[in-house]
């Protein structure tokens, strides 16, 4: 485990640099600005330990949105990498390709599903699970069914289909038409979706914790009541674990902290230790309604992607990183709720594993300016809730010094 103790190795004589201001002066000049960016440049990552361009060094706890999970540069990916780019990047999908047969064994194997379908990206994910979906309720209820009822608050992906899936009009303004096919019910009430269920409706598609949308954990018994709803009604139950699952919550997926299992699970960020691949996984009924040429993805789980997911996921599993995250997650929460009673506008702690909020009642952008300026590096979700989604291998003295600048920063609240 990285303790964050300030020390790279030998790698940063290899980093060829430019200084923070040229690389935002490069990046502004050619980069389409769609990202509201921070003036932060990193150039060096190790374990929970970042380094930018002009040798700042800052303790991670934002992981590349959740996609970090083994920390930067994790030897036994980047080995795997090495390896694999030595020998056979990438092929079509026209052909069988062993790692990527090896990563769905190892997924089917941990999880309810029988069935993986491998692309780039979650929003990738999810809109495979979206015409999965359709296309089973078609086959087996009749063509009028093709809507999919979806969360308030919920995030699902920056394509056309995913922002329409997302509860959350900001992501979908100046986009529209829209999709058609999608309806929103307030998360966790299951009398509004019991409501919103009708007579085109073919899948429910939940994250089981929010994460864009502020850090909410499902009920238990939201969830179990959203599984026997979709059972009496003859509806797929879809579980979007792009950002909850990989064993951010302290468990391999979220959905088994619940005991409610879906017919179809999609992941991604973590699921590369840091390289791009994204998965929908399926239980054979469902799986089956995809026949050849439904469905594909040029580069999805090319040999590349997935000998880096292969490395990624058996040292998560190996390795005792979940068990790490729900001790080292239990430990965070504890102390952020130390925090809480500390200070009056904290609202509330809450989540699962290292996927953890605190809600202010107060904007939080300026606390993530704060704890950048002091060596920590956070975000915001939904406007004032702290998001922390640090790698799983950190430890606790990697929180105690998370806290003392966290505390620090809060304390000098004007």
């Amino acid at each position: 485990m990285c303790q964050g103790d300030g020390s790279f190795d030998t790698l940063s004589e290899r980093v060829t640099q430019m200084n923070t201001k040229e690389i935002i002066a490069l990046s502004d000049k050619y980069v389409m600005h769609t990202y509201g960016r921070i003036g932060l440049a990193p150039v060096q990552g190790q374990g929970a330990l970042l380094r930018d361009a002009d040798g700042r060094e800052y303790l991670d706890f934002v992981g590349g949105l959740a996609v970090d999970s083994l920390g930067h540069c994790h030897p036994a990916v980047v080995q795997a990498i090495q390896a694999q780019a030595e020998t056979l990047m990438h092929v079509s999908n026209l052909y069988y390709i062993q790692p990527q047969a090896e990563l769905a064994e190892l997924l089917v194997q941990n999880s309810c599903c029988d069935r993986v379908f491998f692309c780039n990206s979650g929003a990738e994910a999810n809109e495979g699970a979206i015409k999965l979906a359709r296309k089973y309720a078609k086959q087996t209820h009749g063509p009028e069914k093709y809507e999919i009822i979806t969360a308030e608050k919920s995030f699902h992906g920056r394509t056309l289909a995913t922002i329409t899936a997302t509860g959350q009009p900001k992501y979908q303004q100046g986009f529209g038409p829209l999709p058609q096919g999608f309806k929103y019910v307030p998360f966790n009430s299951l009398e509004a979706l019991q409501n919103a269920i009708g007579p085109h409706t073919c899948a429910v598609m939940l994250e089981p914790v929010q994460g864009e949308g502020g850090v909410i954990a499902a009920d238990q018994a939201y969830l179990a009541g959203v599984r026997e709803l979709c059972n009496q009604h003859g509806l797929l139950l879809i579980f979007d674990e792009v950002q909850c699952g990989l064993g951010r919550t302290g468990k391999f997926l979220a959905y088994q902290h619940y005991g409610v299992d879906p017919d179809i699970i999609t992941l991604a960020k973590a699921l590369g230790g840091g390289f791009p691949i994204g998965a929908m996984l399926a239980k054979q009924f469902a799986a089956d309604a995809f026949v050849p040429g439904d469905h594909a993805s040029t580069f999805g789980g090319n040999p590349l992607a997935s000998a880096a997911g292969l490395a990624a996921m058996r040292t998560l599993l190996d390795d005792q990183v979940v068990e790490n995250c729900a001790r080292v997650g239990a430990y965070l929460e504890e102390k952020l709720r130390g925090l809480q009673n500390k200070y009056h506008f904290i609202r509330e702690v809450r989540g699962l594993g290292l996927l953890l909020g605190m809600e202010l009642t107060v904007e939080g952008g300026e606390y993530v300016k704060r704890c950048q300026q002091q060596g920590l590096l956070i975000n915001c979700a939904a406007g004032n809730v702290l998001r922390l989604i640090p790698p799983l291998i950190i430890t606790e003295q990697d929180v105690d010094r998370a806290i003392t600048i966290l505390d620090a920063a809060l304390g000098d609240r004007d």
